[in-house]
């Protein structure tokens, strides 16, 4: 007997914004604690741009790469801001406390599926693509199951160059489908990826 899987799939993308040099402003000072990645931006430019001396943006985000640092990814300016690793576990607070708003129990941040979630947020970048479709590993239903998770309904909201947890979380809850899979009552587990600006959100209805 086939089992039947429902796929709630929606994407959301917004595109990097880009400098130009004659309209650019200096601060003496960063006015905010993220800074999103324009095209020819150096550690040296941001560094100079926000009062900031280089080699101490180095060390505030050293899972960028100086020579290849990725259009739309978000970077640290100031000690105070949160690592990225906590962002996954933000957007999974974010996500309960509007379930809980409508009286829908909270989803479980299960660590294998943030693996999953996390992977394909880096493949997202490292491939050069945004889609449900994995050039390397297919739908993110193949892609659950590749990992060994096993499900009875699944679903997965995509985005692209949002700064915060926040961010990402207003724009998912503006737009109907997204936010459908956050607030669909079936799912009772969640995984969240965020890697260089991409980020992912799996659900799953477990057996």
């Amino acid at each position: 007997m086939k089992k039947v899987v429902i796929l709630t799939l929606f994407c959301l993308f917004l595109s990097p914004l880009y400098s130009n040099a004659q309209q650019i402003k200096f601060f003496k000072e960063p006015p905010f604690e993220f800074y999103k990645v324009s095209k020819g931006d150096t550690f040296w430019y941001i560094a100079q741009r926000y009062g900031l001396d280089y080699q101490e943006l180095m060390r505030l985000n050293p899972d960028v790469e100086p020579r290849n640092m990725h259009v739309g990814e978000v970077i640290r300016l100031k000690p105070s801001a949160g690592h990225h690793s906590a962002f996954e576990d933000q957007v999974v607070q974010l996500v309960n406390q509007e379930r809980a708003k409508r009286g829908l129990k909270a989803l479980n941040h299960r660590a294998d599926i943030k693996n999953v979630a996390h992977k394909k947020a880096e493949d997202m970048i490292n491939s050069n693509y945004f889609s449900h479709t994995s050039p390397n590993y297919g739908s993110p239903f193949q892609m659950l199951r590749t990992f060994g998770i096993s499900y009875k309904a699944a679903g997965e909201n995509i985005a692209k160059g949002q700064k915060t947890p926040q961010e990402v979380m207003n724009a998912w809850m503006n737009s109907q489908g997204h936010r459908e899979n956050i607030l669909k009552p079936d799912y009772d587990s969640i995984g969240v990826g965020f890697y260089h600006g991409a980020w992912v959100q799996m659900f799953i209805r477990s057996y």
